[in-house]
């Protein structure tokens, strides 16, 4: 089992945008070091506390610092985009990072009405015609438009000696027909949607069609997780993640994660600090516990959905304890080691 990386550069309350921006570097790097595959950093817009606006930038500041550890976007959202200009800016990458770089492509707006209105005036309606989209951007990366097609001459300069690797990400069984459909890998957001985790992938398995370098099928499975030495020192830590959510749902969480003493008070005031309360709300959203508890299930995932690989999100207001939690999840997971 392959482990991954979705980093989606989390700020800190009280601490600047330009931290969480280095500890995705940091996190990159220790990832490279703990074995994991691939880490892939997200795009967001005006989402307050989180800090990535454009993951191709900050993948060649990564690029640059880290050598082995394969890196991609978690997702560009296409309907804002060029395909050409998406396909130069991958193919510079791939350029600069021989048979490293993934591209992730999704149809989210990834922010607000308004930061959707100001990428462009046409979201909805791009929205629509995302396969088309995609088709286009697969010809530029493939180089292979039909003769008569307008853009048949036209190279997305530099062209790599290998090509970026494209993969759909999403959450429906919308998504998983159009990765079946163009031969690509498919990431599944189970962190984002539980509900619908076994038709989407099912469907994709069922229809995909090998009209690419891709033989079969391949399915990664996006899990929120949160590891730390003992149970309860797990739950303290993933506190703070999920506050922040109920704040980011209210209004207040636009500063970014709360500190856990402030995490604590949040979930003292809505009667959500009693042990058995706490652990029902973390249970909703992400697996949270000690090395033997989130391996267990990990493991149980990985037994029902049967992906080729699992990616992590995992939270906390410390960086350290976030690094922490990765560490301890690859040590359980890639060597057994609890």
């Amino acid at each position: 089992m392959k482990l991954g990386i979705l980093d989606q550069a989390p700020v800190t309350k009280g601490r600047p945008p330009k931290l969480a921006l280095e500890q995705a570097l940091k996190l990159a790097q220790a990832g490279e070091r703990l074995g994991y595959a691939r880490y892939w950093l997200a795009e967001h817009h005006h989402l307050g506390g989180l800090a990535c606006s454009a993951p191709e930038i900050m993948l060649g500041y990564i690029g640059a610092q880290t050598s082995t550890i394969r890196l991609g976007a978690g997702a560009i959202l296409l309907p804002y985009y060029s395909p050409y200009k998406v396909a130069e800016t991958f193919h510079m990458l791939a350029s600069l990072f021989p048979n490293r770089i993934d591209l992730g492509v999704a149809r989210s707006p990834g922010g607000p009405a308004e930061a959707s209105m100001a990428l462009s005036d046409r979201f909805l309606e791009r929205v629509w015609k995302l396969p088309e989209l995609f088709e286009e951007l697969l010809r530029f990366l493939d180089r292979d438009f039909p003769a008569d097609h307008p853009y048949a001459s036209l190279a997305a300069d530099p062209l790599p000696a290998i090509p970026p690797e494209p993969w759909i990400l999403g959450t429906s069984e919308k998504s998983a027909m159009l990765a079946a459909q163009k031969g690509v890998a498919y990431a599944y957001g189970h962190f984002m949607n539980r509900d619908n985790a076994h038709r989407a992938i099912d469907t994709y398995i069922r229809h995909f069609q090998p009209v690419r370098s891709l033989p079969k099928p391949y399915v990664l499975l996006a899990v929120s997780a949160v590891c730390a030495d003992t149970a309860d020192k797990a739950r303290k830590t993933a506190l703070s993640s999920y506050i922040w959510r109920l704040q980011t749902a209210d209004g207040s969480g636009s500063d970014g994660l709360p500190s856990p003493e402030e995490a604590t008070a949040y979930a003292a005031a809505r009667s959500l600090d009693t042990a058995a309360g706490l652990d029902k709300a973390l249970e909703k959203t992400m697996i949270v516990g000690s090395p033997a508890e989130v391996k267990q299930r990990l493991d149980a995932l990985q037994a029902a959905y049967r992906p080729d690989e699992l990616m992590i999100l995992s939270y906390a207001y410390d960086f350290e304890d976030r690094l922490r939690s990765y560490e301890l999840i690859a040590r359980a997971m890639l060597s057994g080691q609890t």
